[in-house]
């Protein structure tokens, strides 16, 4: 029974969700087994980028799509994950449902689903129950695969309770496929718009919805996935977390601060993921520049207790190299 449905209701029969079962039916918990039906679009997007052969480029249309890489990356690393994830500031309930709309444009499900799973990826992280662990899944499933599987498909809302009360949000991880599908028919009326008012800037909708949303995207989706792969391969351990997280500045200015992964798995409850002033963190300064606003308030730091932690293993491990 679906569990928004009113006590003693009839369940609601959904065809779609049945024809899916039947072409794909379902898997024992912990399968590798992937979801060619639901594959496709990801596929699609992917061959979409071939596109720029036959439209071309334009500085209009490579500026746009910039622009919504820093933008969506921002809304997945600051919003989905900072926020849904870990809940690291406060915010109101109406900005709360705009971060999930921002968020939900990144074409990477639902802001519930995401949420869930990277709850579960922290709770057994590189262990057996780890869907995405390089150590236990090699570096093409953490990095794509694993939310391709049937087993991963779902909600865990056992995860998110606390974000499953509101029921915007649930309406909006049922129908997370709109929010990219209004982005892409936006930025193609754009540019077909812009070929008619300004052809001077020599593009068109074809160009606009190729750069701006196709390779925007494919772009986001690589630079998240590496924290998944990457993160857990190359870098430094300063923390001593149980796990391979690592820390890598390269990564931190692909993910706007997401690279500082060994950081984070020792305290994910931090809004901050840079600990060292260094540490560049570019999703921290846009949530410290929000707050200043007003627009969300109690950006939680990090003690300075795990500060210390992290210097006094940095001077161990500079005594023990000389």
């Amino acid at each position: 029974m679906n569990p928004s449905s009113p006590a003693g209701a009839a369940p609601k029969i959904n065809i779609f969700r049945l024809l899916s079962q039947r072409i794909s039916p379902p898997v024992e918990s912990g399968s590798r087994g992937v979801d060619w039906i639901r594959v496709l679009p990801f596929i699609g997007i992917h061959l979409a980028c071939f596109g720029v052969i036959w439209t071309g480029w334009s500085p209009v249309a490579v500026s746009v799509a910039l622009g919504l890489y820093v933008l969506r990356m921002f809304a997945i690393t600051g919003f989905y994950h900072r926020y849904f994830s870990h809940r690291t500031f406060k915010t109101s309930r109406g900005a709360q449902f705009v971060f999930a709309l921002l968020g939900a444009s990144a074409a990477q499900r639902g802001p519930l689903w995401w949420a869930a799973h990277h709850r579960e990826h922290h709770q057994h992280s590189d262990q057996e129950g780890d869907a995405h662990s390089p150590r236990q899944h090699g570096f093409l499933w953490s990095h794509m695969g694993w939310f391709l599987s049937r087993d991963n498909y779902p909600t865990r809302f056992r995860r998110v309770r606390d974000l499953a009360r509101y029921p915007e949000l649930k309406w909006l991880d049922r129908n997370d496929a709109l929010v990219p599908v209004a982005l892409g028919t936006g930025l193609f009326l754009l540019g077909s718009l812009l070929g008619y008012a300004a052809p001077g800037l020599g593009t068109d909708g074809w160009q606009m919805l190729v750069w701006g949303f196709f390779i925007s995207t494919v772009a986001v989706y690589h630079g998240t996935y590496t924290i998944n792969s990457l993160a857990h391969r190359f870098g430094r351990q300063r923390y001593d977390t149980g796990d391979e997280s690592r820390n890598s500045l390269v990564l931190a200015l692909i993910t706007f601060g997401e690279g500082w992964h060994n950081n984070h798995h020792r305290y994910p409850a931090s809004a901050r993921q840079g600990f060292r002033w260094w540490e560049i963190d570019l999703t921290y300064y846009g949530l410290r520049l929000m707050a200043a606003t007003g627009l969300i308030w109690d950006l939680r730091p990090v003690p300075a207790r795990v500060l210390d932690e992290g210097r006094a293993a940095g001077s161990a491990r500079r005594v023990v190299s000389r």
